[in-house]
């Protein structure tokens, strides 16, 4: 690479156009002064499978394009569900284009959240999202397919966008004390780049006695690991 320095890596982001969550969680938790974070938008209203999709394949491109621009180090593809559409592999090769058009390589939420579970060695598996029921199982999905079973699965339901940052970090613990109460298992998983799930991380974790990925705090630990 040519024209900026090296010394510092710089991180391509991309979110959905309405996430207000992400960008705080890695600018709070990345050290400045080794990564500096560079964000670029798709254009999403509604979390649904139909506009993530329309997300992917009309506006992702040309986002990746723009940020590629930056001289980018790594490109993190922002969004847990529309990544989990197709499962892992899909996810990999939305990557793998973006990381393309950018010109560096790229990583996916649910292939993050997938290897964060698997280095914790958690088995059995509960799921909190604020997602519509469509996009709550498409996350379960592929959590099963990188091999944890998946012993409860529930979503808030919620299907506008920028709604999904609403839910406070006491609201997430409640929600998932309130569906998983009874429940047994080893780890929980709280899905979404735009849910304050790192903030209740702390808290979910004292409530449930078990570790606690959150989609943020996987993608976090994976540049992490990438750090020169």
């Amino acid at each position: 690479m040519t024209g900026a320095p090296d010394d510092i890596m710089r991180l391509a982001l991309l979110v959905p156009s309405s996430n207000t969550v992400m960008e705080g969680d890695l600018h709070g938790a990345l050290p400045r002064d080794r990564v500096a974070v560079h964000t670029g938008r798709m254009y999403l209203v509604e979390t649904t499978p139909e506009a993530e999709r329309r997300m992917i394949e009309e506006h992702a491109a040309k986002a990746a394009g723009d940020l590629g621009t930056v001289e980018p180090h790594l490109l993190v593809f922002g969004c847990t569900s529309a990544g989990s559409l197709g499962g892992l592999e899909y996810d990999r090769g939305i990557c793998e284009d973006l990381g393309r058009r950018a010109g560096c390589p790229a990583i996916g939420v649910i292939n993050a959240v997938s290897g964060a579970l698997g280095r914790l060695g958690l088995r059995r598996v509960a799921l909190i999202t604020p997602y519509v029921p469509a996009l709550t199982d498409a996350v379960r999905r592929s959590l099963e397919e990188g091999g944890v079973e998946v012993v409860a699965a529930h979503g808030l339901g919620l299907s506008v966008n920028i709604e999904l940052a609403a839910p406070t970090p006491g609201d997430i613990v409640d929600f998932a004390r309130d569906k998983l109460a009874g429940v047994d298992f080893d780890g929980l998983f709280a899905s979404c780049t735009n849910f304050r799930a790192l903030d209740a991380k702390p808290l979910l974790e004292e409530a449930f006695g078990c570790p606690v990925v959150t989609s943020n705090s996987a993608v976090i630990d994976a540049i992490r690991e990438r750090l020169p």
